[in-house]
């Protein structure tokens, strides 16, 4: 694996064009103080890289992707797993675990169906302010999704 990728944070994947997306991380990152969360948009090497080393097509996912250890969980799973490791009060966002998962991946997909005609759509790759680059995977490849190319 990569250098630039720590195997003792789990990582989110993101869409880096979808301003939901960009709203989600940034909700993450204020209530993290811990930084325990890592980002990266799916689009960047890192992102495709963390995706196929995972068994995953990076072409086909869409969706948000927490990345632990060897595992990649995705869609409505991966956005509940992400907020538990925000640990205290956020930990109870668990408890929608109980709802079977195919229900709550439909609502996810009706959600992220619509993302871009709802909340809109950014021409570049979210890039981060010096204040949280720090939280976000990067490397020499990066630089290229920031600037909106693979």
């Amino acid at each position: 694996m990569d250098e630039n990728v720590p195997d003792d944070h789990p990582v989110v994947l993101f869409d880096g064009v979808c301003n939901l997306c960009e709203g989600f991380v940034q909700s993450l990152i204020r209530r993290d103080p811990d930084a325990v969360l890592r980002f990266a948009p799916l689009q960047s090497p890192i992102g495709r890289q963390l995706l196929e080393a995972r068994g995953h097509d990076a072409d086909e996912i869409d969706s948000v992707v927490l990345i632990e250890g060897d595992r990649a969980f995705v869609r409505s799973t991966a956005a509940l797993r992400a907020v538990a490791h925000l640990g205290g009060r956020y930990r109870a966002a668990t408890a929608l675990g109980v709802v079977p998962r195919p229900i709550r991946d439909r609502v996810y997909d009706a959600i992220a169906a619509r993302r871009y005609a709802w909340f809109g759509r950014r021409e570049q790759c979210l890039a981060p302010t010096p204040d949280i680059e720090s939280r976000f995977l990067t490397g020499g490849p990066m630089e290229r999704a920031r600037e909106g190319t693979q």
